[in-house]
C-alpha cells in the first residue's frame, strides 16, 4: 500500500490541506524540504520516530526500527507494501539521517535511493520542529516524477505525525477491522 492511499485511508487531509510547508527547491541542491511544528516534547517525537512501538503509533501496526548506523526504519504496511529507509547516522534527539527507500513504482530511484535528512528542536514546553531535507535527486522522468510524489508523500507522513499529537495514537483495529 502506498502511503496516500494509507493516508487517505486515514481520513486524513490532503497535503495542500496540511500544517506541513514544502518547498521544492532547484538550487543549488535539487531538494525537498518540510517543515511542521508538532504538538508534543521533544523526548515524546523522538520518541514516536525512533522505536518501533512510536512509529506503530501513527504510520502502520507493523513498524520497525533498529536504532544504529545501518539499521531500519520501515513500515510494513497492510497488504505487503514497505516504506523507509536504512538508517546511516543520528544525534539523539537533534538529527536522524536514512537513506531513503522510493515506492516500487519508481525502481531506479528506489535501487539508488535519496537521502532524507530529519532534524527535531524543541521550540516550546510542548511543541517540536521538525525539518526534513531530501536529497540525491537525479535527472530523468522516473526521478522528476518519483520527486513529485514524494512532495505530497512525506508532507503527509509528517502531518500523520503532527496529528498522532494532536488526535492521539491511531487505533489501527478501527482503522483496518482487524487486530495490529
Amino acid at each position: 500500500m502506498r502511503l496516500p492511499l494509507l493516508i487517505a485511508l486515514l481520513g486524513l487531509p490532503l497535503a495542500a490541506q496540511t500544517s506541513v510547508h514544502v518547498i521544492r527547491q532547484a538550487q543549488p541542491e535539487k531538494a525537498l524540504l518540510f517543515e511542521v511544528e508538532v504538538p508534543a516534547s521533544l523526548d515524546e517525537v523522538w520518541a514516536a520516530f525512533t522505536t518501533s512501538e512510536g512509529l506503530s503509533t501513527w504510520l502502520t501496526p507493523h513498524a520497525v526500527v533498529d536504532l544504529r548506523k545501518g539499521g531500519e526504519w520501515t513500515a510494513h504496511f497492510p497488504g505487503g507494501a514497505t516504506g523507509g529507509g536504512t538508517i546511516i547516522d543520528f544525534t539523539p534527539k537533534t538529527k536522524f539521517v536514512m537513506s531513503a527507500l522510493a515506492p516500487p513504482t519508481f525502481p531506479h530511484v528506489a535501487a539508488e535511493r535519496t537521502t532524507a535528512t530529519w532534524t527535531f528542536e524543541a521550540t516550546g514546553d510542548h511543541v517540536t520542529r521538525i525539518k526534513l531535507r531530501q536529497t540525491g535527486w537525479k535527472q530523468g522522468e522516473e526521478w522528476d516524477k518519483a520527486y513529485d510524489y514524494l512532495a505530497t508523500g512525506n508532507a503527509q507522513l509528517l502531518e500523520t505525525l503532527r496529528r498522532r499529537f494532536q488526535d492521539g495514537p491511531i487505533d489501527w483495529t478501527k482503522q483496518f477491522g482487524a487486530a495490529k
